[in-house]
């Protein structure tokens, strides 16, 4: 057909038969001649109104096809959802797509305003929901089941989800997908709970339930009672049950919700002591789990409020007793922060000689430069329980005063945090003691260092800071125990605890007050407590402007992850005239909605930040912006762009930390983009906020990118015509790069998806550093080590070999530097003239022909001595090079190359190619393990130990089965946990035991006796 003029006529004629003729051929060139048919739109439109028409759906397609052509695609969709049937939602064409895409749109957008708007009595349009289920429909025939799960969740239909389950030959693949696609994409918080108790119902309808999935769904819903029955129940059971209730209860552990692992241990039976000493335990010293068995003992009494455990009836099965304990032992804390501490101290690759330049780079008069490479060292040893730098530079870290002091000692909980049975005995010398008069910031210090020690583990030093609180005589002191309070009872709501940092608070003292008002909004992290208003009514009363802030961020802290039931608060906050509260309602909004992405919180953010007359809410509201889209790191450097460049360096300084935050460990390069073009900002805080963002962004990539931010940061630090701030964010940012001897990165979400509260808080806290200083160490609290630890049935470690399909030297461990000044001196050796070069050559010439004419017998002694009376020569010099180099890298075959060359640069070009690294190599395990490693690795199919939990990935503790149980097994050769305690124990005194593991000193030759 040339044209559609005829078929349009045929439109006017009175004969039904002749107009349904006309529109099934309009049907079929209605896309070619649109534009005919559009003047006669009014004849189509009538026939679709005619209800006696038998055609009249096939005349609303033909119509919606000419307004889809038209642009107006509200009446397309109008029309199309008259169709019918005729309207093909798996039509493969653009008009299709297009149209289900916006009837999917509108649909969503009714159900939201339905389900969450409160708009219960809004009718829906009943062909959109037809459209909908027809997909859904075709999707699950289809077999895509994710698709399918997707759009129930969307449409906010839980029947359609339910369905959908139900029918799926695979359940818990699905379900595992449908709780992944609720954590990270439904951001009504109802909602969410709603599909998350249905995901448990379905879950534990299955025939084989993933009960590692359904605790997770458990703990989100806040039901400790549900997830103790589930994993008391699986103790009992078989060997196979124990594995996974192991399992479920150290990925419970990862998310770092002391309050929830409480209520679970509570509610668990307590182990009967055993009549006789288990046989094991005495007969493997050297094993860890044979220590963390009487470990999780103690720790499940001290659960019980220390009561004695009951004794041992006869009827109880000694393995299954022993199997509870080793579970106690993992949800109190006590197996995982043992490996922990075991893998970051055998493991510690920290350089002491990056330290060493950062300590020969800044002047220590300089107070602000001084305890920021202070920091630094507490950053780069975080965990390893390592202090050698400190205990080789006394003199120098004797020069901090006053507050430097306290920072200084504070530190020390940084590098020994998780020693909770040491913890005490290491700190002895600087905490408060009865009759003593130490200095009070080295006292208060102490008391906050223990605090970072037991952060979210605090229950052995509650009591310990309490009376150090109520005994203290000085505001440094109270500063000191508040903060060490708080994280040590971090979101426990200790009613006790929060009545003392009330009372310290009432004494509005600006240095303790400061201190309490963090204490409590740690104290009282993410709970919907009315102790909130008693904080804000104090912060309008006092005149402290220090207490003020304090209250501020404590106020910020209660509303974490409550979402839109902290709205109230940020309403209240954010309306305030004093700009201090104002600044807390920006990191309220922020954390309230941290990881959500939602648009309302971001819109909000970003009206303040460039609306408000207050510099530091506009600061504090983009900062915001990182901790809302951590969730979804690639959106923040494209959201901040723009701020990026405002005029306004607070707003470039919040940018800055916002991609710093949204991207830590990422390694995004939109974000690494973004941070290099804001280096050469000309405000030096600015300065400080690009490097110690783009340290955060590039913890543990592979070296290749980070070289050249390590050479930056060397140069900033040196560079005496820097600005103070700028070099002490560069200082910060070298520990960061290296932080935990570099094993750890910013974990900002366990493995299950769920945000680990302890991180989000210590970045938030880490950010106060603005306004004071010390609480920067709270930027150890985001580090989660970055490893694979394998266990099996008894928590011990074997050594498990993993497939890397990767070049050995992309994930391996930054080189260690090489001194500078003994290249300095070479260079100084080898610097000759060219005239003096040239003149011995001609001489070494003229001996080689005299000797030659004499018959060549010195020859070869000639050659020999050649070398090194031309030692200085150009070529000699490069010959001497390369060696040097063939030495260094290429070990002893390399050197032997390098002596047997002859005539200088002639070995250079004969050497032989180095061999090709290989694409892939085998990990044996406990090893290290960044998380852009994990794609990379994979369990070997006949392997003999293999994961509990299917499908999980080979990062953090990983529970084995043994599927070879009756062969000996080859463990890890390591300390038991006790014995790394002591270790580092022995790290506060003096002896090796706490020198780091790399670049280990050669033993002594064995003692003999010479017979002259």
């Amino acid at each position: 057909m040339t044209s559609a003029a005829g078929l349009l006529t045929l439109l006017e004629e009175d004969n039904d038969t002749l107009k349904q003729y006309a529109l099934v051929n309009l049907d079929k060139v209605v896309h070619d001649f649109w534009f005919q048919i559009s003047p006669s739109i009014a004849s189509v439109e009538a026939l679709y109104e005619d209800e006696a028409f038998k055609k009249r759906e096939l005349a609303a397609l033909i119509a919606s096809k000419v307004f889809y052509h038209l642009g107006e695609l509200d009446s397309a969709l109008t029309y199309a959802l008259g169709a019918g049937s005729y309207f093909d939602v798996n039509e493969n064409s653009e008009y299709v797509r297009t149209l289900v895409a916006r009837c999917l749109d509108q649909y969503f957008d009714s159900r939201r305003r339905q389900v969450e708007g409160g708009e219960e009595s809004a009718e829906v349009d009943p062909r959109l929901v037809a459209v909908v289920e027809r997909m859904v429909e075709t999707a699950c025939q289809a077999g895509q089941w994710e698709q399918a799960v997707g759009v129930a969740l969307e449409a906010r239909r839980l029947d359609i989800l339910e369905a959908v389950v139900g029918r799926c030959p695979d359940k818990g693949s699905i379900l595992s997908y449908a709780l992944r696609v609720t954590q990270r994409l439904v951001i009504n918080r109802n909602f969410r709970h709603q599909v998350l108790r249905l995901l448990v119902r379905l879950a534990e309808e299955s025939p084989s339930p993933d009960w590692v999935e359904v605790c997770q769904c458990l703990m989100f819903l806040d039901d400790a009672p549900r997830v103790a029955a589930i994993l008391g129940r699986l103790v009992e059971g078989s060997e196979d049950d124990a594995l996974v209730a192991y399992q479920a209860a150290f990925d419970l552990v990862e998310n770092e919700m002391q309050s929830f692992l409480q209520a679970v241990l509570d509610r668990l039976p307590k182990p009967p002591e055993p009549a006789t000493p288990a046989p094991v335990a005495a007969a493997a010293p050297a094993d860890g789990a044979a220590m963390d068995t009487d470990g999780a003992a103690d720790a499940a009494a001290d659960a019980n409020g220390g009561a004695p455990p009951e004794a041992a009836a006869p009827s109880v099965d000694p393995a299954k007793a022993e199997r509870l304990a080793r579970l106690l032992g993992i949800l109190a804390g006590t197996t995982p922060i043992g490996l922990t501490l075991e893998f970051l101290y055998h493991n510690n690759h920290a350089d002491l000689q990056v330290l060493k330049n950062l300590k020969a780079s800044v002047d220590a008069r300089v107070s602000v430069l001084h305890s920021a490479t202070i920091l630094a060292n507490a950053l780069v040893h975080a965990g390893t329980s390592v202090d050698t730098f400190l205990r080789e530079n006394l003199e120098w870290l004797s020069r901090a005063t006053n507050w430097a002091k306290f920072s200084a000692t504070a530190g020390l909980g940084v590098i020994h945090r998780g020693q909770l049975q040491q913890g005490k005995a290491l700190l002895a010398p600087y905490l408060p003691r009865d009759g003593a008069g130490g200095s009070p910031y080295s006292e208060g210090g102490a008391l906050y260092a223990l605090g970072l020690i037991a952060a979210n583990h605090g229950a052995g030093h509650r009591t310990f800071l309490l009376e150090s609180l109520r005994a203290a005589g000085s505001p440094v002191i109270q500063h000191g125990a508040c903060l060490g309070l708080g994280l040590a009872c971090l979101g426990t709501c200790d009613e006790e605890a929060f009545e003392d940092l009330k009372n310290t608070l009432y004494t509005d003292d600006a240095v303790a007050g400061e201190a309490a008002g963090l204490a409590m909004g740690l104290l009282l992290c993410g709970s919907s407590s009315d102790k909130a208003q008693e904080m804000l009514a104090y912060a309008h009363d006092t005149a402290h402007e220090k207490i003020i802030r304090g209250l501020a961020l404590g106020l910020a802290l209660t509303g974490y992850s409550r979402e839109e039931g902290a709205d109230a608060l940020v309403e209240q906050m954010s309306g305030d005239q004093d700009p201090i509260l104002r600044w807390g309602a920006m990191f309220c909004l922020g954390l309230a909605y941290r990881g959500t992405a939602n648009n309302n919180a971001i819109a909000r953010l970003l009206h303040c930040a460039v609306t408000d007359v207050s510099d530091d809410v506009r600061r504090a509201a983009v900062t915001s912006l990182g901790f809302v889209l951590m969730g979804n790191p690639e959106q923040c450097p494209r959201i901040v762009s723009l701020l990026a460049e405002s005029f306004n360096p607070h707003v470039r300084y919040g940018a800055a930390l916002a991609v710093g935050i949204a991207c830590a460990g990422s390694g995004g390069r939109e974000a690494v983009a973004l941070l290099e073009s804001m280096v050469a900002d000309s405000v030096d805080f600015v300065r400080q906020g690009v490097y110690i963002a783009l340290a955060l962004v590039l913890l543990q990539q592979p070296e290749g990118r980070v070289e050249g931010l390590r050479k930056r940061l060397a140069k900033a630090v040196g560079d005496k015509h820097e600005e103070t701030m700028a070099r002490m964010g560069a200082s910060v940012a070298t520990g960061i790069l290296d932080a935990g001897g570099r094993n750890v990165t910013v974990g900002l979400r366990s493995r299950s998806g769920y945000f680990r509260r302890t991180s989000v808080v210590g970045l938030a806290l880490f950010t106060y550093h603005w306004y004071w200083h010390p609480v920067a160490h709270c930027l150890s609290l985001a580090f989660t080590p970055s490893a694979l630890i394998g266990l099996d049935a008894s928590l011990r470690t074997p050594k498990l070999e993993v497939n890397v399909a990767a070049r050995p030297s992309l994930f391996a461990y930054p080189p260690p530097l090489t001194v500078e000044a003994s290249k300095e001196v070479a260079k100084v050796e080898k610097a000759v003239l060219s005239t003096t070069a040239k003149a011995r050559e001609r001489a070494r010439k003229k001996e080689l022909e005299k000797k030659d004419k004499e018959g060549g017998a010195a020859a070869e002694p000639a050659a020999k001595e050649g070398p090194s009376a031309m030692d200085t020569d150009d070529k000699a010099a490069a010959a001497a090079g390369s060696g040097a180099a063939a030495k260094e890298g290429g070990g002893a075959e390399g050197a032997v190359k390098a002596e047997g060359e002859e005539g200088g640069g002639a070995g250079a070009a004969s050497a032989p190619k180095k061999p090709d690294e290989p694409s892939s190599y085998v990990l044996t395990t406990p090893s290290r393990m960044t998380l852009q490693q994990v794609r990379f690795v994979s369990f070997a199919p006949d392997s003999r130990f293999v994961p509990v939990k299917r499908g999980a990935p080979p990062i953090g503790f990983v529970v084995l089965r043994d599927t070879r149980p009756g062969e000996p097994v080859d463990y890890a050769a390591s300390a038991a946990v006790g014995g790394v305690v002591g270790a580092a124990g022995g790290a506060a005194g003096a002896g090796p035991a706490a020198a780091p593991v790399q670049d280990a000193e050669p033993p002594p030759p064995a003692p003999f006796e010479f017979d002259g």
